[in-house]
């Protein structure tokens, strides 16, 4: 289920990934990060016939291998919020982030999500502990075979089957054994580009009906990078504070999934 908001070793595939940290203010955002993919790991769930399935969340990993050789091996994504989430709240397109993390362009291998020990299902309000083994001592594992490339925002959703991943023991108590879904979703395209002089104090903003972007570039490089921006026709503006300098308009198009390269400007004095 996706939101337009027995065994525990899963394979999926990724796509390309989006970076640039994004700043929100209402339909203004902002972006100057450039070079690395945004990975977004999302919980959501499949009906299960029960009062509430709680899972405890501690960790998620990935194995990644970057292009630069800066990283390898296991890397801890930060999650939001750590501890007990119930399944039931996120059913029928409901999803919550558990965790986000920029990388640098190359490839993951792997995903490992590990759970506590407090976890428990309600049943005709009565609560049962979950024990889950695998994951608590080494994690759920997801083989991954992905490419990350920068400037693509990229989302995963980890889909748990409530009603398959509860297993009734013979001695009237439950276990845990994930049964789990997985699918992948980009988010819109980037535009990326160079703005110069410095002295001229540019700042770039993006603009398609009333959604507003902007990025401030590298002050020495006049680099910038404006991520997750949605598929269409974006006008790009660029308006120089220092008011010696004459801004210039033009208009780009941006493609779900990818680059949108930008030819160097160099604002022309008044």
């Amino acid at each position: 289920m996706k939101n337009n908001n027995t065994r525990s070793i899963l394979w999926f595939s990724l796509a390309p990934m989006v970076a640039g940290l994004l700043i929100f203010t209402a339909c203004r955002k902002s972006s100057s990060t450039e070079g690395n993919a945004t990975l977004e790991v999302r919980l959501t769930d499949a009906p299960g016939n029960y009062d509430a399935v709680y899972i405890d969340v501690e960790k998620v990993e990935v194995n990644v291998s970057s292009d630069t050789g800066t990283t390898s091996g296991w890397v801890t994504v930060p999650m939001l919020r750590p501890g007990v989430y119930n399944l039931l709240d996120f059913r029928n397109g409901i999803d919550t982030v558990l965790a986000s993390v920029n990388l640098a362009a190359g490839t993951i291998s792997q995903m490992r999500m590990t759970l506590g020990d407090s976890n428990s299902v309600v049943v005709n309000g009565q609560s049962y502990s979950l024990k889950t083994p695998s994951a608590q001592q080494s994690g759920l594992k997801f083989n991954i075979h992905a490419t990350l490339t920068s400037g693509i925002l990229y989302r995963l959703w980890i889909d748990f089957n409530a009603g398959s991943s509860i297993v009734a023991t013979g001695n009237g108590g439950f276990i845990l054994k994930p049964v789990i879904r997985t699918y992948t979703e980009a988010m819109g395209g980037s535009i990326k580009g160079i703005v110069l002089p410095g002295v001229a104090s540019p700042e770039v903003l993006a603009v398609a009906g009333t959604d507003t972007l902007m990025a401030l570039p590298d002050s020495a490089t006049g680099a910038y990078l404006i991520a997750g921006v949605p598929a269409g026709s974006w006008t790009i503006n660029y308006h120089a504070l220092d008011s010696l300098y004459r801004d210039t308009s033009f208009t780009v198009s941006v493609t779900d999934g990818a680059v949108t390269n930008v030819a160097t400007t160099t604002l022309p004095l008044k």
